[in-house]
């Protein structure tokens, strides 16, 4: 009972104050074709949850992972598809776009050199690594991205433990010509103190561009609304220069599977 009425009162304290972001990036909204939402069902409540934070845009971005989320454009539009229908038919004012978060693995090759990758809106392209080890083809994939004419985005590299003593690799990544994006759950110890320090430390060093959700389920959702009621998160940010608010000049009807 005590939990519940906790919840509630997060709900209420969270309510809008992330609407001077004005566009979620990275999430696991897409049904039904990664680890984030199940269904259709389940997305639409998540996308209710998310509203009551402020968000009303959305660039989805689910993993392409070679063998564990064998995704590419044509899963990935038939799942916007789905669940663009089912918002329209519920009255939402709520606007997707399709993305992804690619992983920089052996899969990522072939989509490199076809010119097939998952760009949002605005030419950036969403990148992450292994959690347990550092990719060596890191700074290669930065070149190839920017040589296709997209800017790089490396998703949550808070959450990278191996980077956590050897701070400068940050840095070697932002001049590299790579922008980098938070989750908003690292504030907190979501992930573990060591990503909370990891990412209030880039936070007062101004290194983030980007800021994500990075929901995947319910679970995220009640976090999130948690840490939004907690934390001072625009004030938090001011140190960055947060370029969130900049993609609504790039979204439009014709952008939900940009370059393809």
């Amino acid at each position: 009972m005590f939990g519940s009425k906790k919840v509630e009162g997060d709900k209420v304290r969270s309510l809008g104050k992330l609407s001077f972001l004005e566009v979620d990036m990275h999430n696991h909204l897409l049904p039904g074709i990664d680890d984030g939402s199940p269904s259709v069902d389940e997305s639409l409540d998540l996308i209710k949850g998310l509203n009551g934070l402020g968000f009303q845009n959305f660039i989805c971005t689910p993993h392409i992972m070679d063998g564990v989320h064998p995704n590419n454009k044509s899963t990935i539009n038939e799942a916007y598809k789905s669940l663009s229908e089912a918002l329209s038919q519920k009255g939402s004012k709520s606007k997707i776009f399709a993305a992804a978060e690619h992983m920089i693995d052996d899969g990522i090759v072939p989509l490199i050199a076809k010119d097939n990758l998952c760009v949002m809106p605005g030419g950036y392209v969403l990148i992450e690594m292994s959690y347990l080890a550092e990719s060596k083809a890191l700074f290669q994939t930065i070149l190839d991205i920017h040589n296709l004419g997209y800017k790089p985005i490396l998703a949550h590299p808070e959450r990278y433990n191996y980077y956590h003593y050897n701070f400068d690799m940050y840095k070697q990544i932002k001049d590299a010509g790579c922008l980098l994006q938070l989750n908003l759950l690292s504030i907190s110890r979501y992930y573990g103190t060591e990503v909370k320090v990891a990412a209030l430390t880039m936070l007062k060093s101004g290194m983030y561009d980007f800021v994500g959700t990075d929901l995947h389920h319910q679970k995220h959702l009640a976090a999130l609304q948690d840490v939004v009621a907690k934390y001072p998160i625009r004030d938090l940010l001011r140190t960055c220069n947060i370029l969130n608010p900049s993609l609504l000049n790039h979204l439009s009807k014709d952008a939900s599977i940009a370059a393809g």
